[in-house]
């Protein structure tokens, strides 16, 4: 087994007002939001600012430059928008040349 190990460049926290589209229910579904300055390779993490019964954020990325890609899902019997206009917070990390060594 190999493990990939690399320092940070930079680690920044950044707000952005998102309109997500309605997710039907019981189900997952990955939307894409445009965020400049996300490179491919970045690490991130995000923060929804409110709570909505039976929606959750079970993954993000970034899937392609400047895209912020974010899966919802909805564990109810009854499709959720997600709150329009919201600021969410996104932690971006962002790594340098990655050594591959065999070690951590």
């Amino acid at each position: 087994m190999s493990y990939v190990s690399g320092n940070l460049v930079t680690q920044s926290v950044i707000s952005v007002t998102l309109s997500p589209a309605l997710i039907v229910l019981n189900t997952t579904a990955e939307q894409t939001f445009t965020v400049n300055g996300l490179r491919v390779g970045d690490v991130v993490s995000i923060n929804k600012p409110t709570t909505q019964a039976g929606l959750g954020i079970v993954g993000c990325r970034v899937s392609a430059a400047n895209t912020l890609a974010i899966t919802f899902s909805n564990n109810t019997g009854s499709s959720i928008t997600p709150t329009a206009a919201q600021v969410y917070k996104v932690v971006v990390s962002r790594p340098d040349s990655v050594i591959t060594d065999g070690n951590i």
